[in-house]
């Protein structure tokens, strides 16, 4: 059947429509689209510095090496980790941690299969980094220095203190995310984080009343220190909660036990890449680079507030 004027005119116009549709997956975008491709772009690398952390931690921790050995090519040349070593484990929690590890190495392979990503960022890992951390949390410096490296335990506190970052962080990101295949990957790696977390706190909170050694200061303490310590430095309120919370603040005002923290409704907390640059910097500002990054977080969003 021969095609009309008014129907060759139509199928030009959706040809021309689908040309002009965005690119959800590159970086090379035309016209009014960009603004939104770039926003999915620049919000879908951001977490790769946290991604990062944890893959360098637990690969550490577990094996006493890192992405250079495990996927060197994971890291696009950035710098090796600072201080970061084996952590004296029980076979229990090695397996576990090994397990984390791998599953972080999957998560930088999934980020960087839709965008280009960026060199990791230098970290610090060291004993001397954490235990800077922990001083500041509890208010006075220990002695001996908090090591994370020295028993299951302490690298389980240790554990505590950055991967609900990076999960608070995927929570506030999901609702700007425009494109369907951009939140179903948001989506699929805060699953695993949540469930990193929930394991971590879990193991923490079986031992909650314990007393950690020479510190006299119990788990459960630790944790809500922790908590409160990252609520300061993110300068936006109430969005963290340790193992044990004063009654009216449990699930339903009901109970003081809290393995998993949410807000009045037990929905998780968000937070946003500027919040959570002022935690893992230790500075308060995402202006001023420290703690484990001690020259910043890479990508836009975070150069951006280093320029």
């Amino acid at each position: 059947m021969a095609l009309t004027a008014t129907s060759t005119a139509t199928i030009t116009t959706l040809l021309i429509s689908l040309f002009f549709l965005p690119k959800i997956h590159s970086s090379e975008f035309s016209g009014t689209h960009i603004r939104f491709a770039k926003a999915d772009v620049d919000l879908l690398e951001f977490p790769l510095n946290l991604e990062f952390f944890e893959a360098e931690f637990f690969l550490y921790g577990a094996l006493g090496y890192g992405l250079d050995k495990v996927a060197p090519n994971l890291t696009k040349g950035g710098p090796t980790p600072l201080g970061a070593k084996k952590a004296n484990l029980d076979h229990f929690t090695q397996d576990v941690i090994l397990q984390f590890a791998y599953q972080e190495v999957g998560h930088l392979r999934a980020i960087q299969k839709v965008v280009k990503g960026f060199p990791r960022p230098l970290l610090d890992l060291s004993k001397e980094s954490f235990a800077k951390t922990v001083d500041a949390a509890i208010g006075k410096k220990l002695s001996p220095p908090f090591d994370p490296y020295y028993s299951g335990v302490h690298y389980l506190l240790a554990s505590y203190l950055i991967p609900y970052v990076g999960l608070t962080g995927y929570v506030g990101t999901l609702p700007k995310l425009k494109a369907p295949s951009s939140r179903r990957l948001v989506a699929g790696l805060l699953g695993v984080e949540s469930g990193q977390d929930a394991v971590i706190r879990a193991y923490l909170y079986e031992h909650a009343k314990e007393i950690v050694s020479p510190y006299g200061i119990t788990v459960g303490e630790f944790t809500n220190r922790f908590s409160e310590l990252r609520d300061k430095l993110g300068h936006q309120g109430h969005k963290d909660e340790g193992l044990v919370v004063p009654l009216a603040e449990g699930a339903e005002g009901k109970i003081s036990g809290n393995v998993l923290a949410g807000d009045a409704d037990s929905v998780a907390f968000d937070r946003t890449a500027e919040e959570i640059l002022r935690i893992v910097y230790g500075s308060g500002d995402e202006k001023k680079p420290g703690g484990f990054y001690p020259k910043g977080g890479n990508g836009r969003i975070a150069r951006s507030h280093l320029l």
